[in-house]
């Protein structure tokens, strides 16, 4: 348990805060014409969008921030999540289509200390860096490096006053769930 000291004799509790790593839902190619961004979801995806986004009712998750990329098939996965848990605020940006793990990593660094949870909705590969990057426990490590399926969720629990306070290997693993799982 980690502790902040505001005072050298009074210790308190630093809360815990909460990030989930969602990789966007499987997409269609079957238009190899159209632009990589206005791609949607194929059938596939769109079942696990839906089967993920009941899992995630199931077990109460309540992110205070959803960060979504602006890709349709982000925008497609949101969609049942989106009436599933009633996330507190929702922002499409354009800036987390195609992010790697540090421009994923430096837009969490500036969500305000206030924010308990934040959910990302983005892609491969920036999604499975930035988890793998965070997390310290090296078997939960290799799991998601040798696999992180779309539609795959990475719940993280960090234990710090900032989102600044998120660092390599500073994260628990709570649980990697895929829509196979769900």
């Amino acid at each position: 348990m980690m502790w902040e000291s505001t005072h050298p004799r009074e210790p308190r509790e630093v809360p815990e805060k909460l990030l989930y790593l969602l990789r966007h839902a499987k997409s269609s190619w079957d238009d190899p014409k159209l632009p990589d961004h206005d791609r949607p979801l194929n059938p596939r995806g769109l079942k696990a969008a839906k089967r993920m986004a009941q899992r995630m009712h199931r077990d109460n998750v309540s992110p205070a921030l959803l960060l979504c990329s602006s890709a349709r098939r982000a925008r497609e996965t949101l969609a049942p999540i989106e009436q599933a848990l009633s996330p507190a605020k929702i922002k499409v940006e354009e800036g987390l289509y195609a992010a790697d793990a540090a421009q994923l990593l430096e837009r969490l660094h500036r969500i305000a200390p206030s924010v308990p949870s934040v959910m990302i909705i983005g892609h491969n590969p920036g999604i499975q860096e930035l988890a793998v990057q965070l997390v310290g426990d090296q078997e939960a490590r290799s799991r998601m490096a040798s696999k992180f399926p779309t539609g795959s969720l990475a719940t993280l629990s960090l234990r710090a006053p900032r989102w600044r306070g998120l660092v390599a290997g500073g994260v628990e693993l709570v649980e990697f769930m895929t829509p196979r799982d769900a």
